[in-house]
This record gives C-alpha cells, structure tokens and sequence, in this order.
C-alpha cells in the first residue's frame, strides 16, 4: 500500500514520550496503574494471553457518589438521561448533552464479545437527543431542563459557531440554524460533511471542536476494527482528525495513525490541538498505553502499523516499514486499557493553582486487561503549554469491588461549566456529575 494512500486513510496525532509517574488514587489504588513507561521501556507485545474482563456496573445507591479531592464537593447536576455520553457547553452557558449509544443491531452483531453486553453499561438503545439544562440564577444547579434535538443519527460532538449549532452524528457532520438562547430546535439540519460509520468496539463517536480563530473544525473520527484486521479499505478516512471549513466546503486529513482520538482541546493561550487517544487492545495488559498529545498537522501517529513511536505491531510486522519509520511518539502516556476519552482544558477561575491550569481526562474504563483501569477522571498539570508533571486522580471512587468487578460507573466526557465548575457525564449510570470548591 502507497504511504500517500494510508495517509488519506488512517489519521492523527504528535509528540514526544513522557516519562512522567501517575499518583496512586487512595481509593482506587490496585486500578491506578503507574503511568507506563517512556516508550523505549516498554514491555514485549503478549498477543496470547489476552483477557475480556468486562466490569459489571451496578449503580449508585444509597447515597454514593464519586469522591474528589479534599477541598471540593461532588453533587448530582443530573440524572433520568440516556446514556449522556459528551457534554458542551455553549458561550452562553447553556450545558448541552449528547444522549447516544451503539445502535442495537451493532451490539447483535458483534455480540458481548467486544460491548460487554449486559455488563459494561447501557448497550441496546440509543436515545439519538441532544438535552438542554440552564443555570439560570448560577447556583450550581438546573432551572430549566429542555429537550433540545431529537431524531439524529448517535450525535456525540456539539459546536455553536454563531448563528449555527453543529452535531457530530456518527455518519456525518450537521449544521442547523441557532440563535442563543434557543431552548429547540426543529428546523431541518444540513449535513455539511459525510462521515465513515460503523467499526469496532463503539468507535462511532464524531467529536467537533473550533479552531481558535474560527476558520476551521476538526472532526475526530475512530477507527472501523482494532488494528485493521478488515483490510486498510475499511479505514478510509478513519482513525484520524479531520478539518473543514465552518461550511463544509472544504476538507482534510489534518493528522492521521491515532486509534480513536475523541477529546479534544486546546490550552489556556495556546493555538495548538491536543487530543487524547483510545489505543488498540490485545497486546497484553500493559499494551497499548492511551495517551494525550499534542496534535501536528500532517503527522502520522502509528495506528495501526505502529504504537508509542516506532514499536511495530507484532500482527502486522513487516507490512509497511517506512510507515512505521514515520510514526510520531505521543506526548504523554495515560496507562493501557484506561479507554481515556473525555478531555477538557481548565478555564475557569475557580478552581485552586494545583487545578487550573491542566487537561482533565476522562477514562471510561478498561475490558480488556486482567485487573481494572481506568474508571476515573484524572488531571494532568500544565505549564506553558505542555505537561508539566504527574497526573493525579481527581475523580474516583468509581469501582465497588475490585474482586467482582463490579463498578458504580463510568466516567466520560468532561466540560467546564460557565461558573467554573466541572462537569463529568457518567453513561452507564445516566448521571451527569459536578465539582466544584467547597466554599
């Protein structure tokens, strides 16, 4: 295959390997894995002892909720949703929710084998809404409660650019007419841009954020298998970042070779995208790391000849040599099977020193590793604006029982609200979580 072709094919990322330690969660102890290794330390792929170890997630009852560290108070923004997958909140404040999930006929299809049916969380409905909540006197809780878009297509990434709110539905990129405030929208949508859908392991997620200046989107789109076992042909356009003008006019493949990036950010004061990646399973359990990176326009991350740099694919060795040669390091490794998805960039004012400048990451939690990982939204510091640190849980208490596998939840998206709180949607449990000082 021509290296001109899988560019146009795979997509994203950038960055050099960190070395930086993760701090061990009081709570979570046995998940909170040390971050892995820089890459040059990295274990052998063990392509024969993989495991499906999927969490049983049982709710939150009596009065449980996540814990924060010492210093902030956790509260129930939201319950009654359907699976609230990302969360957005628009100039206004107005907090958007994305209600989604795979369609039934894909969990039929691929079985519990890969969605953990029945185990991991909410797999045979997908509400296809987009839900409104307004804080109108800014108390820290709703007023207002509005269901905002119905009948899309498994919407995730949400966007208001001036008079249009965008929807990242899974085949596609829709563009309505909007005007702040509004509380619905039942105007028809454009779609501006197709999209590839389907794929592995619920990598239908479309996520959508601005360029600083508004002349671009980028697009995230995850990959269609987990290390393109079903031919290069079926990645066209996937496991990439794309970007396209505000009007769908024109597009590209912006940085190519990540997995499945989903959150994406950009620093306070920085210009340059980040994005964190769902790295491919079934290398063991310390392979492959998720990680965060800086994103460089042109680059090619690895997916799926390579991982963490120039570390070849054991299941794809010697298809593509100088592919592996071009594969860009990520900036920072967030531990394997972590399924870190959710990010935001601190921008309030809000918050102490200690959390106010880094990226809060959301990791959904593994099933393909023998002891769970992830369940947890952690924060890595920022200086200048790179990492500049260890990252730390901020919050946990996800997991019940560690022996059982079971979990009260499972973190994902994560938002900064207009009064500097964050936000984290937790879908298995239908809950959209707050943290705030506690003053």
């Amino acid at each position: 295959m021509k290296n001109t072709y899988l560019i146009a094919t795979v997509c994203i990322a950038f960055a050099a390997c960190n070395g930086a330690q993760r701090m061990p969660s009081s709570n979570d102890s046995l998940n909170a894995q040390a971050n892995t290794p820089p890459a040059d330390s990295l274990p052998a792929p063990d392509t024969a002892s993989s495991v499906r170890n999927f969490s049983k997630v049982i709710g939150w009852k009596n009065g449980k909720m996540p814990q924060a560290p010492a210093g902030f108070v956790v509260s129930k923004f939201a319950d009654s949703l359907e699976n609230p997958r990302w969360i957005y909140v628009a100039p206004n404040g107005d907090i958007f929710v994305s209600e989604a999930n795979a369609k039934k006929k894909f969990v039929q299809k691929v079985g519990e084998a890969v969605v953990g049916k029945a185990k991991s969380g909410n797999t045979e409905n997908s509400a296809d809404r987009i839900t409104l909540f307004r804080d109108t006197d800014k108390d820290g809780r709703y007023d207002a409660r509005y269901v905002f878009l119905e009948k899309l297509n498994q919407p995730f990434g949400m966007l208001v650019m001036g008079a249009h709110f965008y929807v990242g539905n899974t085949d596609g990129v829709m563009q309505f007419p909007y005007g702040e405030g509004q509380t619905k929208i039942s105007a028809k949508g454009r779609k501006i841009l197709d999209l590839p859908a389907g794929g592995y392991n619920n990598h239908w997620t479309r996520n959508l954020i601005a360029s600083p200046d508004g002349s671009k989107i980028f697009v995230s789109v995850g990959s269609g298998s987990n290390v393109a076992e079903h031919g290069m042909e079926n990645e066209t356009r996937r496991a990439c970042i794309l970007a396209i003008s505000p009007d769908g006019s024109s597009q590209s493949v912006y940085a190519s070779g990540l997995r499945n990036p989903v959150g994406m950010g950009f620093p306070q004061g920085s210009s340059t995208l980040w994005t964190v990646v769902n790295e491919r399973d079934e290398l063991g359990d310390e392979l492959v790391p998720d990680y965060l990176t800086s994103v460089k326009e042109g680059a090619f991350y690895g997916w799926p000849y390579a991982y963490m740099g120039q570390h070849e694919d054991p299941r794809l060795k010697g298809q593509n040599p100088e592919m592996v040669q071009k594969s860009v390091a990520p900036d920072y490794p967030l531990g394997a099977h972590t399924a870190s998805l959710g990010l935001a960039f601190y921008s309030g004012g809000s918050f102490p020193s200690s959390f106010n400048k880094g990226a809060f990451i959301g990791q959904h939690g593994s099933w393909n590793r023998s002891v769970l990982s992830g369940y947890k939204v952690i924060y890595v510091p920022f200086e200048n604006g790179k990492p500049a640190g260890s990252a730390v849980d901020f919050l946990t208490g996800f997991i019940a029982d560690l022996e059982k596998n079971e979990v009260y939840g499972r973190p994902v998206g994560v938002a900064i609200a207009g009064d500097g709180a964050v936000l984290v949607a937790d879908d298995a449990s239908n809950t959209i979580w707050r943290v705030a000082p506690n003053k």
